[in-house]
């Protein structure tokens, strides 16, 4: 046995590793390199343009959803206590959770854009999967048993969950999003979003569902179940996200931030692509230029966070006749885009036109023609547009679904499920009046950076909005 180590939390408080079983393998997996690497990936990328206090890393949310995982196969083990608890199907669960997000680039989903911008895809889940097979974290865990990285890696790579120790890990209701709602709430000072947490948990059961395939029935299954008496609490929950959506993760400066980011990294790589990475200023060493060398390489990727990113940018600002001086400048001095909501523009013109509520449908139809003329302007779609005297323009599809509606054939095991007070599960989605009445939220914006491009978005709204 080893010692016990303890570390500091603002939403868990002590958050134990007891030094023993899967708890000791656990912090072996947290002093490894690529799992000390997180600590220089913001949780929030840009959203500390935004919200100051958003500076926390995906390390301290690891952690996070690590002793939310513990305290969900915590009641998993209590509730299957006469049934048959799978003590090393929770174990992978519990690690998994720990390294759920070990395969982020820096500034995350925002770096995943440019790289697909500049042809070189990358997904954040496939390198977590690589990274857990072919590091250092791979010796931590097979340390714990045999094929346990594998296991491990199974649960992250599988596209739906299995059954209820994947659940914990991956679904509406996982330790990964029970943590994150919490820690993020926090550190913008965000006021939406509070969830009762301590209730959920304690009115937690087990139920069996059905699992279909291909419209058939195929097995019995168990899932998480909220109690009667939780029903409100899960309805909060699921409100929680719907606020925390538009009001933080797609706030439009945040979004903006992305949008420059992405378009500035998609030029940078496609620029050391093309063999020109002195005329940028950036070394051959340096982990922007290795990685878009061999964008396939896990050293490679593993070098790649925040501070390199951010580090670069006083080099890349001294670019001439580039749109990258124009670019970097602009989160290095946090000088946002002007943002144009094109969606909302749309909207409140087409309810002036069509005030009834009979006429949704000629409302939306106009909306969608808005965006469509509004989506010709933009230029980062065709990178040979991209101009440092401008104007430079960049688009934002935001969209979040806050409660995915499931038929009644799709994945079971990924729903929020609710016992009514006959005893039957229902569906949140169609138990809740709260639930059922939240519709995704939509919004196309345009983001501008001179007299210019403010010209050309309003003459095309002019155009169509007339």
């Amino acid at each position: 046995m080893t010692k016990s180590q303890r570390v500091r939390d603002p939403i868990h408080d002590l958050i134990l590793f007891d030094g023993s079983g899967i708890d000791s393998c656990c912090w072996d997996v947290v002093q490894t390199r690529p799992f000390q690497r997180l600590r220089r990936i913001k949780q929030l990328g840009f959203s500390e343009m935004t919200f100051p206090g958003a500076t926390h890393s995906r390390l301290a949310h690891s952690l996070g959803a690590f002793n939310t995982a513990k305290q969900l196969t915590s009641v998993v083990e209590n509730l299957k206590a006469e049934s048959g608890f799978d003590s090393l199907s929770a174990y992978a669960s519990v690690a998994a959770a720990l390294v759920h997000d070990i395969g982020h680039g820096p500034f995350s989903h925002a770096f995943e854009t440019a790289t697909e911008m500049a042809g070189i895809p990358v997904d954040h889940e496939d390198w977590t999967v690589r990274i857990i097979q072919e590091t250092s974290v791979r010796d931590a865990l097979e340390k714990f048993a045999p094929g346990f990285s594998e296991r491990v890696a199974n649960i992250i790579g599988s596209e739906e969950p299995s059954d209820i120790y994947c659940s914990i890990v991956s679904s509406q209701f996982d330790a990964d999003r029970l943590d994150y709602m919490r820690r993020d709430r926090l550190m913008t000072g965000s006021q939406h979003a509070a969830i009762d947490f301590t209730w959920l948990l304690a009115n937690l059961e087990i139920g069996r569902v059905k699992v279909g395939q291909d419209d058939k029935f195929v097995r019995d299954a168990e899932t998480f179940v909220l109690g009667p008496k939780s029903v409100m609490a899960g309805e909060a929950y699921v409100l929680g996200l719907f606020q925390l959506y538009p009001t933080v993760y797609l706030h439009k400066t945040t979004r903006g931030f992305d949008r420059v980011f992405s378009a500035l990294m998609a030029y940078v790589f496609k620029t050391i692509v093309d063999g020109k990475a002195p005329s940028i200023g950036l070394p051959n060493i340096h982990p922007l230029v290795t990685f878009a060398k061999d964008p396939t390489n896990v050293e490679n990727y593993l070098r790649l966070d925040d501070s390199a990113v951010m580090g670069s940018l006083a080099l890349l600002q001294n670019t001439s006749g580039s749109v990258i001086s124009v670019l970097a400048k602009t989160i290095l001095e946090r000088t946002p885009f002007t943002c144009c909501d094109v969606t909302k523009k749309a909207a409140a013109w087409a309810h002036s036109k069509f005030p009834d509520d009979k006429d949704m449908n000629k409302r939306r139809e106009l909306a969608r023609s808005a965006e469509a003329k509004a989506r010709e302007l933009v230029t980062e779609k065709d990178l040979a547009k991209l101009q440092p005297e401008g104007p430079i323009l960049l688009e934002d599809n935001a969209e979040r679904n806050p409660y995915k509606r499931i038929s009644s054939t799709g994945p079971a095991l990924n729903r929020i499920w609710a016992k009514g007070e006959d005893g039957a599960l229902h569906d949140l989605g169609q138990v809740s009046d709260v639930v059922k009445a939240l519709v995704p939220f939509e919004a196309y914006r345009l983001y501008y950076n001179s007299d210019s491009g403010q010209q050309a978005v309003e003459a095309v709204l002019k155009e169509v909005l007339q």
